[in-house]
């Protein structure tokens, strides 16, 4: 399939705008902290969220308001996450009829998320200020002020689009999101919010991000903290003029792949902008008994804050990773694993049978001085493969989340 990379982020698909300004949520802040995408129409609708038990408000207001698979807009905060609070429900819905009075749609047409800090009330004021000021600048050029918006101590706009064919028609599908700290996805990761033009029906369109996201936004970790407010959410226009997806085939498949293709894109960013991260790690697992083996052992090794302390080392230490593979839960053989360690200085063997192959260790410091590392394992047990994304553990990590409220 061909898969073209364009600009635009969530604006790239017909219907779309954005804005993203500075309403005053987190005292202190001059940062842009409320963000709005809207369609021109009723959208197809769906999301996955959160498995933490303990859940922000806007996840249920979000989950009641898309119950009909059909949603106009994204409403986001950054700098409070609207959980664990007495009033959380009220002010969800609250900020909903905000949007709804200023955009003239209804509260529920609404995708409502909150990211930051747990536990702390969050004000009905600032969202009184600056829901209006987003609709007046909501815009085609709005994407990455939206992006802007939603970050909270990431270092860097993360947005993506693409275009692709449908049956004669030209697609596009754009995505912005937020993640640097509390991942350890279990369905999506912090927020991640795609659009699309394409037109299919919202119960393949929940299938598809749902399949995607098993294998792409859950397959990162940070710092094996899963957070209360997860989610990502996708809207479609369906203003490209392809014949609707109602049916899994060639048209579903095609869309999959393009949703599959921002959703790596957006994995890769969220875990190299790791809070404190120096180093992006992708660990690709090969000839594994299950797709879910290899998929589980991807992600325990780029788990493990062992093996993640090694290599912001510059340290092969083999070991650690060959560990994880170990206590990864599931049926399969760890006696003939082969590990390499791979950057642009070029790649090293480092075990091979599960026991040590002779390298240098210079060579290997050399290779795992770069700010890329993949971690290549060969299963050597059924052929099946799965990939994950993490990053280094930094002393910055630790220093960042020392203070987080302040």
């Amino acid at each position: 399939m061909n898969i073209q990379n364009i600009a635009g982020g969530v604006c790239a698909a017909k219907g779309f705008t954005a804005s993203g300004v500075h309403a005053g949520i987190k005292a202190g802040s001059a940062k842009a902290d409320l963000a709005m995408i809207l369609c021109d129409t009723v959208c197809s609708a769906a999301a996955v969220y959160t498995q933490n038990k303990v859940k922000g408000a806007p996840i249920f207001v979000t989950q009641r308001n898309t119950a009909d698979g059909t949603a106009r807009g994204i409403l986001c905060n950054s700098g409070n996450a609207n959980t664990c609070n007495p009033d959380g429900m009220e002010v969800a819905q609250a900020c909903c009829e905000l949007a709804a009075k200023a955009t003239g749609l209804a509260p529920g047409d609404f995708v409502l998320a909150s990211t930051g800090v747990i536990g702390q009330a969050l004000a009905l004021a600032p969202f009184e200020r600056g829901v209006p000021e987003l609709v007046k600048k909501l815009s085609k050029e709005g994407g990455k002020d939206a992006a802007r918006a939603i970050m909270t101590t990431d270092t860097s706009v993360k947005e993506f689009a693409v275009e692709f064919d449908l049956g004669g028609s030209t697609c596009r599908l754009g995505a912005i999101g937020k993640g640097s700290g509390m991942i350890n996805p279990n369905m999506a990761t912090m927020l991640v919010f795609l659009t699309t033009d394409a037109a299919i029906k919202p119960t393949l369109l929940q299938r598809a991000l749902s399949d995607v996201a098993s294998v792409t936004l859950n397959q990162i970790c940070v710092d094996g903290d899963t957070s209360t407010n997860d989610m990502a959410a996708i809207l479609a226009s369906g203003l490209a003029g392809n014949a609707c997806i109602e049916e899994p085939g060639e048209g579903y498949e095609a869309f999959c792949d393009a949703l599959h293709n921002v959703c790596t894109k957006m994995s890769r960013a969220l875990a190299a902008d790791g809070e404190g991260a120096t180093k992006l790690l992708e660990c690709k697992v090969t000839n594994a008994r299950t797709a879910a083996i290899a998929h589980a052992v991807a992600k325990t090794v780029i788990a493990s804050d062992l093996f993640k302390a090694a290599m912001f080392g510059a340290d092969a230490n083999w070991g650690r990773a060959l560990c994880a593979i170990g206590y990864t839960p599931g049926d399969f053989s760890a006696e003939h694993v082969s590990l390499v360690l791979k950057s642009g200085a070029g790649q090293v063997l480092v075990c091979e049978e599960s026991a040590h192959a002779p390298y240098s260790e210079e060579e290997a410091s050399r290779i795992l001085a770069e700010n890329e590392i993949e971690v290549l394992i060969d299963m050597h047990d059924g052929v099946e493969s799965g990939v994950a994304w993490g990053c280094d553990l930094t002393y910055d990590y630790v220093k960042i989340n020392g203070d987080y409220r302040s």
